[in-house]
């Protein structure tokens, strides 16, 4: 082959960065600053990107730096190139971190339980890279946009890896500022109600508390109505009343003595459980969860 039909040589990467950089900023000296070197360095590596190409690349003034024609070209090039080439560098940082964990629970959940033990949770694991979602509607963990919940059923699922991790039930709680001893105070107690529970049933509600254990003569028509059990459990704390509330809600609050739970009487509850889709139930990260999990919710709730 003639020297005339030869590929003309790329020009040395170093010139080609830091053309870019000049062109980018219309500038050498700030050009230096992105690269980290001299003003000089990067006089000196345009030199020989210009005697590699046998073109000027620049027309330099006093005040400005401009591209010529044949750094116009050039340009576009090096600006894709380089473009590409961080991409590429992006995606081999990405690949290397670890990925990221995303729970869908309920608020209840998350706001009594998860978060006051996310600091143990991040001693225990510390690359783990949780991401919380709550919803009340059951979310599709076959899609990649959750990967693990924990879900409050009575069985678990046909088509999920589930593994459960504790039986709830439910308490009476109130403030001991009450003094609740005998059932027969809840007469002039303020009851608090909580609707919409779909699960458990039989409903954990005061007319399921009476048929039960009484008293008979308990007016379960009156008191307040809460659409949400933390606004219950708050209220209870504030002495405004008596709950009917989960045990494991409601158990950092029973354990620091601010809820009492005066009667031993309870109510079955439904389950929890860590449910994942079974092609990710062996993921690293969703198994180091898991275990946690299951080392920190009683089997059977207490109280």
């Amino acid at each position: 082959m003639s020297a005339n039909l030869r590929k003309p040589r790329l020009p040395p990467l170093g010139s080609l960065r830091a053309f870019d950089a000049v062109a980018t900023h219309g500038s050498f000296k700030r050009a230096a600053e992105e690269i980290g070197v001299t003003a000089t360095a990067i006089s000196h590596q345009i030199r020989v990107l210009e005697e590699s190409l046998s073109a000027q690349v620049f027309e330099r003034s006093a005040r400005e730096v401009k591209l010529t024609a044949v750094g116009q070209i050039l340009r576009q090039a090096t600006r894709q190139a380089f473009s590409t080439l961080q991409d590429a560098v992006n995606e081999i940082h990405h690949a290397r971190q670890p990925a990221a964990l995303t729970l869908s629970t309920t608020s209840n959940f998350l706001t009594h339980w998860l978060v006051p033990r996310l600091a143990d949770l991040k001693t225990h694991a510390p690359t783990l890279d949780l991401r919380l979602h709550t919803s009340i509607e059951l979310v599709d963990l076959t899609k990649n946009t959750v990967d693990v919940a924990i879900r409050y059923s009575q069985h678990p699922s046909d088509h999920l890896a589930s593994t459960l991790l504790s039986h709830d039930r439910f308490v009476l709680v109130a403030s001991p500022t009450l003094g609740l001893q005998r059932l027969e105070d809840l007469l002039t107690a303020t009851l608090f109600h909580v609707e919409n529970r779909m699960i458990p049933q039989p409903s954990p509600d005061w007319e399921n508390w009476r048929q039960q254990f009484g008293p008979a003569g308990l007016n379960i028509d009156a008191g307040l109505r809460f659409t949400d059990e933390t606004h219950a459990i708050q209220t209870a704390i504030a002495g405004q009343g008596v709950a009917i509330v989960s045990s494991l809600l409601a158990k950092d609050f029973i354990d620091k003595g601010i809820l009492h739970v005066p009667f031993e009487q309870c109510l079955p509850g439904a389950n929890y459980y860590f449910v994942t889709s079974p092609d990710k139930a062996e993921r690293d990260d969703i198994v180091e969860l898991k275990h946690w999990l299951q080392s920190r919710m009683p089997l059977i709730a207490e109280h």
